[in-house]
């Protein structure tokens, strides 16, 4: 018996160590709502909350962030932003590049005082679309 101890050791640390080396979150989204500017350049209202179930993951080894809705959205990551805590909010926010090369910025938002409730807002200059999600 104290002959396997090493191995078992062993694997349980190549098994760690490959835990710790998969950096991937999935979520799955349950609405989704668009906020535009106006031909002035102010914001509008928001769109009613569309439901909607996608898958999304958040790649850390890859640098991405994928929508998996009918038109597959990549977000490729430039910059991970520091984390912000605040009463109310939790974020994680990141500077990416869409499928199209446009900038923008997402931002998974942890709503405290809302049953820590999750979403993801997907920052343009000229549109916000936020993403109600769920770990899974």
């Amino acid at each position: 018996m104290n002959s396997l101890r090493p191995y078992i050791l062993l694997l349980f640390l190549i098994f760690g160590l490959q835990q710790i080396q998969s950096q991937s979150y999935h979520f799955k989204t349950s609405g989704f709502s668009v906020l535009e500017k106006n031909e002035r350049g102010k914001w509008g209202e928001w769109s009613n909350l569309d439901l909607v179930n996608l898958s999304v993951v958040l790649d850390t080894n890859k640098h991405r962030i994928v929508v998996y809705s009918q038109e597959i959205q990549l977000y490729s990551i430039l910059d991970y932003i520091e984390r912000e805590e605040n009463d109310t909010d939790i974020v994680y926010s990141f500077m990416c590049k869409d499928n199209d090369g446009k900038e923008c910025k997402l931002s998974i938002i942890t709503r405290k005082k809302q049953d820590y409730r999750k979403q993801l807002y997907i920052n343009y200059d000229d549109h916000i679309i936020v993403y109600n999600i769920i770990t899974v």
